[in-house]
């Protein structure tokens, strides 16, 4: 079953949430629902299996850092 994400209406429900967050809260409210939003989608991301959190905090790395 092919489900398509809608993702002009979930991004207008996340500006209307930091609209109003702006609007009625002030500008810390504003950058709190701002980073729960970002750490959503990420959640959102790792879940669907887009990122690979394995692969984004190993240490077994094939770039050498300089010393």
């Amino acid at each position: 079953m092919d489900v398509r994400v809608p993702w002009p209406v979930i991004g207008l429900v996340f500006g209307l949430a930091l609209g109003f967050a702006g609007a009625f809260g002030g500008v810390g409210p504003f950058f709190l629902v701002l980073f729960l939003g970002a750490l959503g989608f990420v959640v959102g991301r790792v879940i669907e299996g887009s990122i690979d959190l394995g692969q984004v905090f190993s240490q077994g790395s094939t770039r050498r850092r300089p010393r």
